[in-house]
């Protein structure tokens, strides 16, 4: 067995299974550009010694699996704050082309970004602590299309639409049923039932799920969207970090009082 540990995150790998765990409680562990850049550099360590299988995880018995991104670290006016180089697209991508299976392994409550972080991996197993809310809205940010995107393919319309207009936690039984979770365990469970499973897939063939992988985002991601589509939801993605209500949101976070949005 061999064992890393980083300020932000640590990595062990037994039976070919890469396990990696957030290790930020005091800041909920928060998605920071930091930390995100340990788990791309330990993403990047698996794929070059061919783990076949990536758990992400928590300690256990943590209350917060993670608070999503660090609001202290978006712009704060006039940029796109999820614009394609941001770490946590960075992070998504890694995940998703990430030649063996990646899977989230979840106790405790998932918020905004790393809601999509778990839904990026390729199977999620929670126990019934587990609850999942995106909340952009609550903070006046422009989601991007490829993440709505992502939520209308895994969810279905319109759960991913009241899950974003909303904010509201799906609580750990919804989400096994919309399909946030591939399977709901009990808590004493969660590590052996995802150690198994894990070991499971190592056991294939590394070839054959690495091209089902591929095939599967491939064909996900087979929805042509035309550029003047494109450039109009630009466009009121815009509108909206160009707006007063943009900059409400984030101080109104960071000052932790309830924001006052005025729709401009």
């Amino acid at each position: 067995m061999e064992t890393q540990t980083c300020a932000l995150v640590e990595s062990d790998v037994r039976e070919r299974v890469g396990w990696i765990t957030l290790q930020n409680p005091a800041k909920r562990n928060v998605l920071s550009a930091r930390l995100i850049a340990q788990l791309l550099e330990t993403l990047d360590a698996f794929k070059n010694d061919r783990i076949p299988v990536a758990v992400l995880r928590a300690p256990s018995g943590t209350n917060v699996w993670s608070a999503g991104h660090d609001i202290t670290e978006l712009p704060r006016h006039g940029r796109d704050p999820l614009g394609y180089n941001d770490p946590l697209e960075q992070l998504l991508r890694a995940v998703q082309q990430y030649p063996g299976v990646v899977m989230a392994m979840v106790s405790g409550t998932v918020w905004g970004g790393a809601c999509d972080l778990v839904l990026t991996c390729d199977i999620a197993i929670g126990d019934a602590s587990t609850s999942f809310a995106i909340t952009p809205a609550k903070i006046g940010l422009p989601y991007n299309v490829s993440g709505i995107q992502h939520f209308i393919s895994r969810l279905g319309l319109n759960r991913a639409k009241e899950m974003f207009v909303t904010g509201r936690p799906v609580d750990a039984e919804h989400a096994r049923r919309w399909g946030i979770l591939n399977h709901l365990v009990e808590a004493d469970a969660l590590e052996p039932f995802t150690t198994s499973m894990a070991a499971d897939i190592a056991a294939n063939s590394p070839l054959a799920i690495a091209a089902i992988k591929e095939q599967f985002r491939t064909l996900d991601n087979a929805r042509p969207v035309s550029a003047e589509t494109f450039e109009r939801i630009q466009g009121l993605r815009r509108k909206v970090y160009d707006s007063h209500d943009y900059t409400e949101g984030i101080e109104a976070f960071i000052e932790k009082r309830p924001p006052v949005f005025r729709g401009d």
